[in-house]
């Protein structure tokens, strides 16, 4: 099979559309036939080196992926063999076929094409997650989404509405952040022109919760901006990783900030979230809740170029690979 491979770290360039070996299923595994699959930020670290896969897993780049089994691993039956699938996947979603384990698998939701479900379960099993576990967003709560126009947040926009929640967004431009007032965000904040701790205590007298993209270079601004008893949930590091932050601003407000990773995470509970987001976020996809929001298809052969895009932030919402 053919995969895009890199022979050292470093920028786009370095990534080759090559010949590989193909995978072979582990007991409890599947091997999917790929037809799309995505970039996400966690490509472009893993590119640099800052973002070594999980032990055992491929180095080929690739979070997610749809397309169709085509074989499985010993202990389980052959009639998933044809089956049309999304997978949530440790590696290997830049290639022409991915070995992942069952339970990371998913359906592909009702109305959806196959070339468009290849952008779905990274944002959604990581919107879901956080939102609903690390957050506990609940009815008429508060969030911030940093990076609204993304594809984790124009998805994050729509869950968070789903569930009953008022959502303010930061956005670098008008025109995403007019997509974001499309998908039902509130509150409408430019970071070029607006402060967002400003805006937040002028809105909302401060936020309950934060699902922050940034890291370190929000991290003090982002305790300013919540509540008593508020919580933070990083997911991202285009900030940086390292600041000099006062603890007594945390204790202050008695407020709560964890660092998740999905990637990292046990194959187990990777595989409760998918099913979670299979049974209760897929019907919202379905009859309309949340809308795909995808901004362009590119071939794979050419996806040092989209990443680039991804980096440069012209993109709004998913860039999707398309493999076949």
């Amino acid at each position: 099979m053919f995969a895009i491979t890199q022979k050292d770290f470093g920028g786009p360039e370095t990534l080759v559309w090559d010949k590989v070996a193909d995978p072979r299923p582990e007991p409890g595994e599947v091997i999917i036939d790929i037809t799309s699959t995505a970039v996400n930020r966690a490509d472009l670290l893993q590119r640099e080196g800052n973002y070594p896969p999980p032990t055992g897993s491929t180095d080929i780049l690739g979070l997610e992926c749809a397309g169709t089994i085509v074989s499985v691993g010993a202990a389980l039956t052959m009639d998933r063999i044809g089956e049309r699938v999304t997978a949530l996947l440790n590696g290997g979603g830049y290639a022409q076929k991915v070995a992942t384990p069952l339970g990371q698998v998913m359906s592909v939701p009702e109305g959806v094409s196959l070339l468009d479900a290849g952008a779905l379960p990274e944002v959604a099993c990581t919107v879901w997650s956080n939102l609903t576990k690390v957050l506990q967003l609940r009815e008429a709560s508060t969030i911030l989404i940093h990076g609204g126009g993304s594809g984790i947040g124009t998805f994050a926009i729509q869950v968070a509405k789903a569930l009953g929640a008022k959502v303010a967004v930061t956005a670098g431009s008008q025109e995403k952040l007019n997509t974001c007032a499309s998908l039902g965000a509130d509150v409408l904040i430019n970071y070029h022109e607006q402060d967002f701790v400003d805006v937040i205590r002028d809105t909302w007298g401060g936020t309950d919760t934060i699902l922050d993209n940034m890291g370190a270079s929000y991290l003090s601004k982002n305790v300013e901006a919540l509540k008593r008893n508020g919580h933070l949930a990083i997911i991202g590091m285009q900030g940086g990783t390292k600041v000099d932050f006062q603890i007594d601003q945390l204790l202050r407000k008695n407020a709560t900030i964890t660092a998740t990773s999905l990637r990292g995470r046990p194959e187990s509970e990777k595989s409760m979230i998918c099913r979670e987001v299979e049974k209760i976020v897929w019907p919202w996809i379905t009859d309309g809740t949340i809308k795909q929001v995808i901004d362009r298809v590119v071939p794979i052969e050419q996806a040092g170029d989209a990443q680039k895009m991804l980096e440069a932030g012209e993109a709004t919402g998913k860039i999707v690979l398309q493999v076949r």
